[in-house]
């Protein structure tokens, strides 16, 4: 006869032994662990970048040191590339098509137009790369997130100042002598960089998920740019021409780059009158940076966990 061997039946695995006290979370809680990355709650991802705020000027001042070392002109690039933009603009806007007419003091008008304007677009451009263009740095180190678009925007408000003292000599060259609203520039700049730190954040996140909206952002601000009056006077635009719907008229005037263009230009040239504002101006400056600045960190701070992953 013959024998008939039969394997022994599959014997099912030992289950995971766990600490009796809640499994792996607990274990890992009460020996300090938490996950690589994981959000914040808001007030101290608030305290962790304030704590960071050395770390975030320095690398603004190395950024803005290091985008010129290549040239030979340097730092003077700073001054040089928003002039020249507004020698341009002049030459095509203000020769060209006579945009220049019914505008006193048109050059100061559009070299406060360019360099305001540069500042805004600047920023956002730089912030829709904040996250995307820095995965090296994002991957390598543990730090809030919204340090990099803060920073760049910090980055553009030195470059700015620089611009702000060629303005200055532009402002006495053409006659525009200094005067106490001159101080308005300072909060008028606060506000600026407010919203454009807001903005930088909300493209950040944005650009982080799609690396492509880099490419179509320069589309979409130059059509931004044509709509906020930096090469003519949009209160002379809706005076002269009366035929354009009042749609039109609403939605030039609430134009945050407008509000923070006139803004400038009120504080810094003396034909330039209150009566060119849109109403309630300084209000309205202060909702667009805080829905803006307010708005967009939350929203970049939702999605802290997904930067440099994927």
């Amino acid at each position: 006869m013959s024998q008939v061997l039969h394997s022994p039946p599959p014997t099912a695995p030992a289950p995971q032994r766990t600490p009796a006290d809640g499994g792996l979370a607990a274990l890992a809680a009460r020996h300090g662990l938490s996950v690589s990355g994981a959000r914040a709650g808001l007030p101290q991802y608030i305290r962790q970048l304030w704590a960071r705020r050395h770390f975030i000027a320095a690398f603004s001042t190395a950024k803005l040191t290091s985008q010129y070392s290549q040239a030979k002109l340097g730092q003077l690039w700073q001054v040089m590339t928003p002039l020249l933009n507004a020698a341009v603009y002049y030459l095509i806007f203000g020769v060209l098509l006579q945009t220049k007419r019914g505008v006193p003091d048109y050059v100061p008008f559009l070299v406060t137009g360019v360099f305001i304007w540069t500042f805004t677009q600047s920023s956002i451009l730089a912030g829709t790369r904040a996250i995307s263009g820095n995965l090296g740095l994002v991957r390598a180190l543990h730090f809030p997130r919204a340090a990099l678009p803060i920073s760049f925007c910090l980055q553009q408000l030195q470059q700015l100042l620089f611009s702000m003292a060629a303005l200055a000599v532009i402002l006495l060259g053409f006659g525009v002598p200094p005067a106490a609203s001159w101080v308005l520039a300072v909060p008028a700049l606060v506000l600026q960089f407010t919203f454009n730190a807001g903005m930088a954040m909300v493209l950040a996140r944005l650009g982080a998920r799609t690396p492509d909206l880099a490419q179509l952002m320069p589309f979409v601000l130059r059509t931004w740019m044509y709509a906020s009056g930096v090469m003519f006077s949009i209160d002379h635009i809706l005076r002269t021409h009366t035929d354009l719907p009042s749609w039109v008229g609403t939605v030039l005037q609430l134009n945050p780059a407008a509000v923070y263009i006139d803004l400038m230009r009120f504080a810094l040239i003396d034909s330039f009158h209150g009566s060119q504002l849109p109403p309630h101006v300084w209000a309205l400056a202060t909702g667009w940076a805080l829905l803006a600045g307010v708005g967009g960190f939350i929203y970049f701070w939702k999605a802290e966990e997904t930067y440099g992953r994927g």
